[in-house]
């Protein structure tokens, strides 16, 4: 079975979301079969593990819709894209895409470092269900993050094909140290600033929660800096505006907590990177946080700021802050990229043997 990963969304530089979820399953797969990376800029190969690679057009190029023109001369037995939107026309071979979440229907504002024509096909795409399940039943089979999202994906009849769920995961410390409760106040959030994401109310509680400062990791610009300087007490914001991993993992392995008041989420790849730190987290009351984060969370209404209050002040108690801390690192071990490889890998020799079972009838 020859099996190619679309590595075409992983970053230059340095890996966001999607770049860091395709470039560690791919690694782990490779150590269960021989994969070949599909990449549109050899740059890319800098965040890649060292794996044969093919090149192809960009995944954002006009060209996509027929990029399986391209694909056909590698002669893959299946291909696996960390999207659901790799084109499909004249495809030769088994396709499995995924589908991260379905945010974008609720909250349809599309990603601004996209190209100004792909945010507008972004926006049309998102005005109705059949695009959506259109392309979806073009390809042979389907993952997705979590179990919240395939029972959206369900309601939804969005697809007729399989539908598999593989988790996320993220590296655990080589020599881990068992936190004791921090002497500093310091929360600690790590994602975009879309609207869904519900910053605001994390910088509008921090007026309730003296002494304490909010890491803010991501990338942020001017615009957004100032409306949430202007919602927060006056040197309670740190912007790291990108933070390398290092300091990223430095800071959350001093802080209180993670806090995260998003909307909605696929995942919340964030809340596993704090847990396996034994950093306790703090999150928005959704399906999606209590399926991961499960009995290590600790949550709050999204819409009331002294909830969260609430929350980060009983994590002040020496007791609960430990005992939270634990939790948060035992629930952490379920996820695993090797874990996500493994599942990913059953998916893939199923949809081959589908697809050659339906040649065969």
């Amino acid at each position: 079975m020859k099996i190619v990963f679309d590595c075409r969304y992983t970053r230059l530089g340095r890996h966001d979301g999607i770049s860091r979820y395709g470039s560690r399953l791919v690694e782990e797969l490779s150590t269960l079969h021989p994969v070949t990376m599909l990449i549109s800029d050899k740059r890319q190969l800098e965040l890649l593990p060292d794996l044969p690679w093919e090149l192809a057009s960009s995944p954002t190029s006009i060209l996509e819709p027929f990029v399986a023109l391209q694909v056909n001369k590698l002669s893959p037995d299946v291909v696996f894209t960390p999207m659901q939107t790799m084109g499909p026309f004249g495809r030769k071979y088994a396709l499995v895409t995924t589908v991260h979440d379905l945010i974008y229907y609720k909250h349809p504002t599309p990603p601004h470092n996209l190209p100004w024509a792909v945010r507008v096909l972004w926006r049309a795409y998102h005005l109705t269900w059949g695009f959506q399940r259109a392309l979806l039943n073009t390809a042979d089979a389907h993952v997705t993050d979590s179990n919240s999202t395939r029972d959206q994906m369900l309601e939804h009849n969005l697809t007729r094909k399989p539908i598999s769920v593989v988790t996320l995961g993220t590296d655990r410390p080589a020599n881990h140290v068992l936190r004791a409760a921090p002497t500093t106040r310091e929360l600690v959030y790590m994602g975009s600033y879309m609207p869904y994401k519900n910053v605001g109310l994390i910088a509008r509680a921090l007026h309730d929660l003296p002494g304490y400062t909010l890491h803010l990791m991501s990338r942020v610009d001017a615009t957004t800096k100032t409306e949430l300087t202007a919602l927060a007490p006056e040197s309670s914001l740190i912007f790291h505006n990108g933070a390398s991993d290092e300091v990223y993992s430095d800071t959350l392995s001093r802080a209180t907590a993670l806090v995260s008041a998003s909307r909605d989420e696929g995942f919340g790849l964030p809340q596993i990177e704090a847990m396996v730190l034994g950093t306790p987290v703090l999150l928005s009351d959704t399906d999606i946080f209590r399926e991961i984060s499960g009995p290590a969370g600790g949550f709050f209404n999204p819409d009331k700021p002294s909830e969260l209050v609430r929350e980060v002040t009983a994590l002040e108690d020496p007791a609960t802050w430990q005992m939270r801390s634990t939790a948060a690192r035992a629930r952490s071990a379920e996820f695993t990229w090797e874990k996500g490889a493994a599942t990913l890998y059953q998916v893939l020799q199923d949809a081959v043997a589908a697809r050659e079972a339906k040649k065969n009838r």
